[in-house]
This record gives C-alpha cells, structure tokens and sequence, in this order.
C-alpha cells in the first residue's frame, strides 16, 4: 500500500519508496567557479563564513556597528537581500532568547496546501513536516518526484534572458506566476522556484524578488493556501538571506551551491576535519540555528509563525516595486525599481561567463572587513590610527583631523545623514525658556 495513502502527515525522511528518477547534478570546477562568481560570492563568504560552518556548526558572529555604505548607496553590485533590513521587537511584544529558551523554539516548516482552520477535515493535516526550511539535495530531490493526486510539484524556472534582462525581467515574473496559475488549477501544490539551469543565455531572477513576486500574485488570486513555495537557489547563503526569503512567504529553500562548495572544499582538503556529509549538516544546522535567532528577536517562537509575515523594512527601493512584488513593506525611502535591480544582476553575472576558466578571480570581499578595493568603511585604518594616536598624545589637532575626516568630502554620500542639508527660514526662532 502506497504510504501516502495511510499516512496524513509525514516528514520528508519518511519518503523511503518515493524513487528519484534523476540523479544529482554534480557540476565541474568550471561551471561551479562560475555559478560561484554569477552570483556574487567573494572570498569573504567561502573562509569567513561557509567554511567555519561547514567545521564547526556555528554561525560566525559579526560586529554589531555596520560602517559601510547602504546597499542603495554603494558603488558596488549588491544582492537584493542587502535592500532589507530586519525588525526587532519592542515593548509589546518581547524577544526570546533563542539559546537559553530553545525549546520554545520549533523550525520545522510545514509543506503543504492549507485547509480552512475554522473548518476542519481529516485531510486537514496532510502535510510534509521538514525538520528544517533548509533542504539538503536528496530532500528537495524527493520532493520534486512526488507523485500523487493532489499532491504533486511542480518547477518553475526563475531566469531570464541575459540579452533582454532589463525589460525582460518583468515578463519573466510575470510568465512565473501565470505558470503557477495553470499548474493551482492541475491540482499542484508544491511550487519550485529554480535558478539550477542558470547558463550563459539565461541570468537568474534574484530569488527574493521571484519568492514574493509568486507569493503576492498567489494572495491577491485567493489562491495563496493551495500551494506551497519552495526555492532552489545558488543565491542565498547567509542567515539574513534564509530569513528574508521565509519572511516573504517560502516554506524552504534548498542553497545547493552552497553545498556544492562545501563538497568542492572537502574533495581539494580545504575542508579536512570533517567529511562532505557531515559538513553539509553542520551547515544545515548553523542556518537553521541562526533563522531561529533571527525569529526570536521578533517573539516569534515558531518558523511557520514566521513565514510569510514580513517584518522587514525595505531601504532603497521604490515604490513601484514594493507595491506590487513586496506589498505592504515599508520603504520609507523609496529608492531602485526593476531596471536598477536586472542591472545589479547583469554586472555580476556577464563578466562570470565572459572571463576564461583559466582566469577566474574572486572578489576578496569586504562586507565585514576593510580593503583597499573594497567598499569604503568609515572606520578604515587611517582613521582608526588618527583617533588611537590622538587619545595616547593627547593631541586635540590629531582628533580634529580624525573627527574632519569623517565629516569630509570622502564620505559624502556613504551614509543618509551626509546627504542632510539645512536650508534657512525667514521664520524667527523660537524663544528657549528656562
């Protein structure tokens, strides 16, 4: 008897007889050192993030200060995640500790479509329970190859032409959802945004924008509860990452470049105290620790309470955008709409596939980090020195020319208070009274 059929509810390891039809890509160093580089990955992220998680399980911790510029003022191509900026709660409703009061906290994701709570059915709790919104390969393999009536997937690709990715990019959004309208209506209820086929010609959609783009399409259609959003994606790999895409409606998301970098470092002995597998659940597990921290923060103590609530602002980008592919996001700004956000993804992704295999360079990254050629940081090595040497002569000239350096033509237009002017009135002060 087929296990579906007996049982309602079950976890993605629980589908032993589901048989995967196709085996696991695994790509070559060429095409991995170019998925690598289209999608934006620097050195910073493959030593200072990927590689500790894969050892050790943990997710590295960053300085609290961010001194370099918003992703709207960079001069640097960014990620659309780096648009966003996350909420945290306040009086009313208070944060968790997210180590200390672990067990509060549940990350299991539910794939399924939704029933009405009001109304309850046996069939109401025919669901996929996934231990993790992270999916390691095999998981979303089994995924993809279920096979049952009104219970199927689906894959729709989220790429565009490179030749067309400015006007394009709309269209290409706009087919996704209209794809995901016929396959609703097949009785499909696992939707799989994939970026997996990302070549030369065809450029990947960034996988926020298609995540909330399908999810918004789908509320406005009242179709929302019939089908879950899954992405497959090389494009997400840090916590924000994970955490924005859940916010905005996906049940899970399967980074498989990520893995096949961590598999890439265990076989050249980049990575030698652990073996591939367990690196990738070390992975898995430093991810899945770190959205829960993030959930925390807001009081939300479970990952389906999380997912789809959006509590994020946006910074930078415009109206347009928001309204119909981040509804109800607050953008106080305004800022970039599609053509900025195609072109942030040609300028990463051409010169990934015009350089020779023999020629590949990766940005050293400076997010975290200053480097001469990197983003600039307020807090660089110069000032750093000024500030250091005035404090240990006690020179006030040292510490006016450290204080006039941050003020100073350098960094005008890094931060949104160096863009402040004030403009005189006609009108008189007030009086100041005692």
């Amino acid at each position: 008897m087929d296990f579906l059929t007996v049982q309602p509810h079950f976890t993605i390891g629980q589908l032993k007889n589901i048989e995967l039809n196709t085996p696991l890509p695994k790509p070559g160093l060429k095409t991995l050192m170019r998925r690598q580089l289209a999608f934006g990955h620097t050195l910073e992220d493959l030593n200072k993030f990927l590689k500790p998680m894969a050892v050790k399980g943990i997710d590295p911790l960053g300085a609290m200060g961010i001194d370099s510029p918003l992703a709207v003022l960079s001069e640097k191509p960014q990620l659309l995640y780096n648009y966003f900026h996350q909420l945290f709660a306040q009086v009313t409703n208070p944060p968790i500790d997210a180590i200390r009061e672990e067990v509060f906290t549940d990350t299991t994701s539910a794939i399924d479509p939704e029933k009405n709570l009001i109304d309850p059915h046996p069939d109401s709790c025919r669901q996929i329970s996934a231990e993790s919104p992270i999916l390691n390969n095999i998981e979303l393999a089994k995924l993809k190859n279920i096979n049952q009536p009104k219970f199927e997937a689906a894959t729709l690709p989220m790429l565009c032409p490179v030749s067309k990715v400015g006007q394009g990019l709309k269209k290409a959004l706009d087919d996704s959802c209209n794809q995901a309208d016929k396959y609703i209506s097949q009785d499909k209820c696992i939707m799989i945004l994939s970026d997996r086929d990302m070549n030369e010609k065809m450029a990947a959609i960034p996988a926020l924008l298609a995540g909330a783009c399908l999810h918004h399409h789908l509320i406005r259609n009242g179709t929302r509860l019939k089908a879950s959003i899954i992405i497959e994606s090389a494009e997400p790999r840090e916590v924000h990452h994970f955490a924005l895409l859940l916010g905005y409606g996906v049940s899970g998301i399967n980074p498989y470049l990520s893995f096949e970098t961590i598999e890439s470092m265990c076989a050249n002995g980049l990575i030698t105290e652990v073996g591939f597998e367990t690196a990738t659940e070390n992975y898995i597990s430093a991810r899945t620790h770190g959205i829960a921290k993030v959930f925390s923060k807001m009081g939300i103590s479970t990952v389906q309470s999380y997912c789809g609530a959006q509590i994020f602002e946006a910074l930078g980008i415009g109206k347009d955008v928001i309204d119909k592919y981040f509804t109800g996001t607050p953008s106080p700004l305004g800022g970039i709409g599609l053509d900025e956000i195609a072109a942030e993804v040609s300028m990463r992704h051409l010169p990934a596939f015009k350089t020779k295999s023999t020629n590949f360079i990766y940005d050293s990254g400076s997010k975290y980090q200053w480097r001469s050629n990197g983003e600039k940081h307020i807090l660089n090595p110069k000032a750093v020195f000024t500030r250091q040497r005035a404090c240990q002569t006690n020179d006030y000239s040292l510490y006016k020319k450290f204080s006039n350096e941050l003020c100073g033509s350098t960094f005008v237009n890094q931060t949104l208070r160096s863009m402040l002017t004030f403009t005189p009135t006609s009108i008189s002060p007030s009086p100041l009274k005692k």
